[in-house]
C-alpha cells in the first residue's frame, strides 16, 4: 500500500511544496526502518498557513450551523470509508499493531467526529439571562498541534470542536507521526470545506513552533504532548494573551483498596497500562496495593503482564528513554517482577517487553516521572488514606483509578483524587464527557460539549433581549 505523502502541505484549499524545508524519513518503529518522506517546514510556511486561515476567518465564523453539520458529516463518511487506509498509515508511523491500529486508534477519528456532530446538532450559540443576551462566538484562527502516540484521537478532538465552533486552523501533527493527519485533509478538501478553514503543515517546533505559538493572527493553541513542550507553548503564546488549551503528562494511580477482587483489579490494571504498548497520558502507571497484599498482586501482575501482546516504542528516542527509565528504577530499588530492559533475541525495533516494579516507593523516579512506555509500578499502603496521599503526592493530576466492593467508599476515593478523571471498577472512557487533567497534567478540556466550548468566547449583549411589559 502506498502510504500518504507527508511532502505536500495543505494551504488555502490547495496542495502545495513549502517555502523552504529539509527532508527527513517517517520511520517504523517496529523494523526501525524509513517508510516515507517528510518534509519539515519553516517559519514562512507556518505564517502563510495562519494568514490563510486568518483571511478566511470572517466567512466561515459567519457560516450557519446547517453547512457546518453538512460538512462534519461528509467529513464523518470519509473517515468510515478510509478507516482501514487511515490505521495501516497509523501502523507504519508510530507502530502500533494492525489490529489496534484499525480499531481503536484509526476508529477514534469517528468517534470523536460523531459525537460533534452529535452536540452541535441541538447546541444554543445564545441565550437569553433576563434582558442580557449572551452570545457563544468562535474565539478565531486556532494551532492544533499534536503528538505521536494517538495521533488520529488527538487530531480529531481538535479538529472536528474547531471545525464546529466556526473557528479556523492550522494543524501540525507530530513530524515523527503525520501520515494519518494527510488523510485527513484529503477528507476535508473532498468534502468541500471551504480554502483556508483547514490548513496543514509538517515541521518540528524548533523550525515553525514559536511562529504557530506567538504569531499575532493566532488567536488560541490547543496543544496535546509533554509537560515541558506544553509550559514552552504557554509561555510564548502568553505574549500575545491567546487562550491556551494544554493536555499535557500524567502519572496515573490506581488505588486498589482492601476489599476489591485483587486478581481483576491488577489484571485489568497491568493490561490497561500496557494497552498502546504503556503510550497513553492517562494510563495507570502507579498501581497502589494493601501491604499485607504485595506477594498476591505481584503474582498477578506477572502473570498479566506476560499475557500482553503489544506492538514496539513508537520512536528511536522515547525508546531510550523507556529503557533509561527501566534501567534507573533498578538501580534505585525496585524489584524487576516482570520483563525489563533487555531486547528480545531477533528484535530489530523498539520493542520494550511489559515490565513489572514493586518495592517502588514514592520518592523513586519511577515513581514521580512520566515513562509513557510498558511500565507499572507496584507500590504499597498501610490505610486507605495513606494511599489517597500517595496518590495525590504528584505534580501531575489527569487521572485516577480506583477498585473496590463497596461503591459508596470507592466513590468516597474517586472525589479524593486531585485528577481530572477517575475510573471506578474498570469503567472506561466516555467520548462525551470532558477529557482533561489537573496540575500539570494541562488546563481545558476535550470532548464532547466541553472540547467545542474550548474553541468558544462568550460575549454578553447587554440589553440584547427585550424585557417583558
Amino acid at each position: 500500500m502506498a502510504l500518504p505523502d507527508a511532502t505536500r502541505y495543505y494551504i488555502d484549499g490547495q496542495w502545495t511544496d513549502p517555502v523552504s524545508a529539509r527532508m527527513a524519513e517517517v520511520v517504523d518503529p517496529a523494523t526501525a526502518s524509513p517508510v516515507a518522506p517528510i518534509a519539515l517546514g519553516s517559519a514562512a510556511d507556518a505564517e502563510r498557513a495562519i494568514l490563510a486561515a486568518r483571511r478566511a476567518f470572517p466567512d466561515w465564523s459567519n457560516s450557519s450551523v446547517a453547512l457546518r453539520l453538512d460538512l462534519l458529516r461528509k467529513i464523518l463518511a470519509g473517515l468510515i470509508a478510509r478507516k482501514d487506509e487511515i490505521g495501516d498509515a497509523i501502523s507504519a508511523e508510530m507502530g502500533a499493531p494492525t489490529a489496534l491500529a484499525r480499531s481503536a486508534q484509526a476508529g477514534s477519528g469517528p468517534q470523536h467526529f460523531a459525537e460533534v456532530i452529535r452536540v452541535l446538532e441541538s447546541y444554543e450559540f445564545s441565550q437569553a439571562m433576563g434582558t442580557t443576551l449572551i452570545r457563544r462566538e468562535p474565539i478565531g484562527v486556532c494551532t492544533l498541534i499534536t503528538p505521536w502516540n494517538w495521533p488520529m484521537n488527538q487530531v480529531a478532538t481538535k479538529v472536528a470542536p474547531a471545525l464546529a465552533a466556526g473557528c479556523t486552523m492550522v494543524l501540525k501533527p507530530s513530524e515523527l507521526a503525520p501520515l494519518d493527519a494527510v488523510i485527513l485533509a484529503e477528507i476535508i478538501d473532498e468534502a468541500g470545506v471551504p480554502p483556508g478553514v483547514f490548513n496543514l503543515v509538517h515541521g518540528t517546533g524548533e523550525d515553525m513552533g514559536a511562529t504557530l505559538t506567538g504569531h499575532p493572527e493566532v488567536d488560541m493553541v490547543s496543544f496535546t504532548g509533554s509537560t515541558r513542550a506544553g509550559i514552552a507553548i504557554g509561555e510564548n503564546a502568553a505574549k500575545t494573551v491567546k487562550r491556551v488549551s494544554l493536555e499535557l503528562g500524567g502519572k496515573s494511580a490506581v488505588i486498589v483498596l482492601p476489599d476489591a477482587d485483587l486478581d481483576r483489579a491488577v489484571t485489568d490494571s497491568v493490561s490497561g497500562c500496557m494497552f498502546n504498548s504503556g503510550q497513553s497520558c492517562n494510563a495507570g502507571t502507579r498501581l497502589l496495593v494493601p501491604a499485607d497484599r504485595l506477594e498476591e498482586a505481584k503474582a498477578a501482575a506477572r502473570t498479566a503482564a506476560q499475557a500482553c501482546d503489544i506492538g514496539p516504542i513508537a520512536n528511536k528516542a522515547q525508546y531510550g528513554r523507556v529503557i533509561g527509565m527501566i534501567e534507573g528504577a533498578i538501580a534505585e530499588g525496585a524489584e524487576l517482577v516482570a520483563g525489563g530492559p533487555e531486547k528480545a533475541e531477533g528484535q530489530t525495533g523498539y520493542q520494550v517487553a511489559p515490565t513489572v516494579l514493586a518495592s517502588v516507593t514514592p520518592d523513586m523516579t519511577v515513581a514521580r516521572e512520566e515513562v509513557f512506555g510498558p511500565v507499572i509500578a507496584i507500590m504499597t499502603y498501610d490505610s486507605v488514606e495513606q494511599a489517597i496521599a500517595i496518590a495525590n503526592d504528584s505534580p501531575y493530576g489527569l487521572s485516577g483509578y480506583v477498585w473496590g466492593a463497596d461503591r459508596a467508599e470507592a466513590g468516597r476515593v474517586a472525589a479524593s483524587l486531585r485528577t481530572g478523571m477517575v475510573h471506578v471498577n474498570g469503567a472506561g472512557l466516555d467520548s462525551a464527557a470532558p477529557f482533561g487533567g489537573y496540575k500539570m497534567s494541562g488546563n481545558g478540556r476535550e470532548w464532547g460539549v466541553y472540547g467545542l466550548e474550548e474553541f468558544l468566547e462568550v460575549k454578553s449583549v447587554f440589553g440584547g433581549v427585550e424585557a417583558n411589559s
